[in-house]
């Protein structure tokens, strides 16, 4: 129980109120028996001590949101859900990953998540280089079984909406799980018609936004993460550069 409640303080951050929390509360009491007041406060506690709240957040954040993309398209893929396990436990280790999946499995079943709730409390406590990660590890989720599913793609794109993302940082996420002709120009947010120069200030611009500097606050472990997405801006760049002889 002592290390659940460590694992659940670093998580509670800005879910102790709100919709997050009542359903963070409604979690807990659903696998945890003889889960006490005194262990809630314990929880706050460690929560308000902790070294990086920001990443319990986010993590929550994660469960949620994942939660809702997997039952999206009607049905739960064990691709998809092997997906999530796997990457907490790269991120985090055996035993918080043991027990993050066990609120995951809650969130699952959960069919009373209101999407727009929980991405209002989100938008208003994460910054948007974490809503932008937040958006590429959804997507990570729904190719996870081989193919990106319509649905799949309307409920990232109604969150990423909710998150305040706009249309131009989600095409460009979107894209790099696409392998189409214009792949590395959407990832860019430019067009197959954009001059040389405009390509190089392109670049130099995502390269920024998606630099994994942006995401030190939440962590060394979120920090993959965000080198994926930063490797993807290079190798597109690098593709124009070859198909246009630069």
């Amino acid at each position: 129980m002592a290390n659940f409640i460590k694992w659940l303080g670093a998580g509670l951050g800005f879910t102790l109120g709100g919709p997050m929390g009542s359903i963070l509360g409604f979690a807990v009491g659903s696998f945890i028996d003889g889960f006490s007041k005194e262990d809630i406060e314990l929880a706050k506690t460690y929560g308000k001590s902790g070294a990086n709240v920001q990443s319990g957040d986010f993590e929550v954040s994660l469960l949620l949101l994942s939660s809702i993309v997997i039952k999206a398209d009607g049905k739960i893929d064990e691709r998809e859900l092997s997906y999530v396990r796997d990457h907490f436990k790269r991120m985090y280790g055996e035993e918080r990953a043991k027990n993050a999946y066990k609120l995951f499995n809650i969130f699952i079943k959960n069919n009373q998540i209101s999407t727009s709730q929980i991405c209002t409390q989100i938008r208003q406590n994460l910054t948007h280089a974490s809503r932008l990660q937040l958006v590429h590890f959804l997507f990570g989720i729904a190719n996870a079984d081989g193919a990106v599913q319509e649905a799949e793609v309307n409920a990232i794109k109604t969150i990423a909406g909710y998150l305040y993302v706009n249309p131009y940082d989600f095409e460009s996420i979107k894209a790099m799980f696409y392998n189409s002709s214009d792949s590395a120009y959407r990832i860019l947010e430019i067009e197959k018609t954009a001059a040389n120069d405009e390509i190089k200030l392109a670049y130099r611009k995502m390269a920024k936004k998606y630099h994994p500097d942006k995401l030190q606050h939440l962590g060394e472990e979120h920090i993959k993460g965000a080198e994926e997405k930063f490797k993807q801006v290079s190798m597109a760049y690098e593709q124009i550069q070859k198909e246009r002889g630069l």
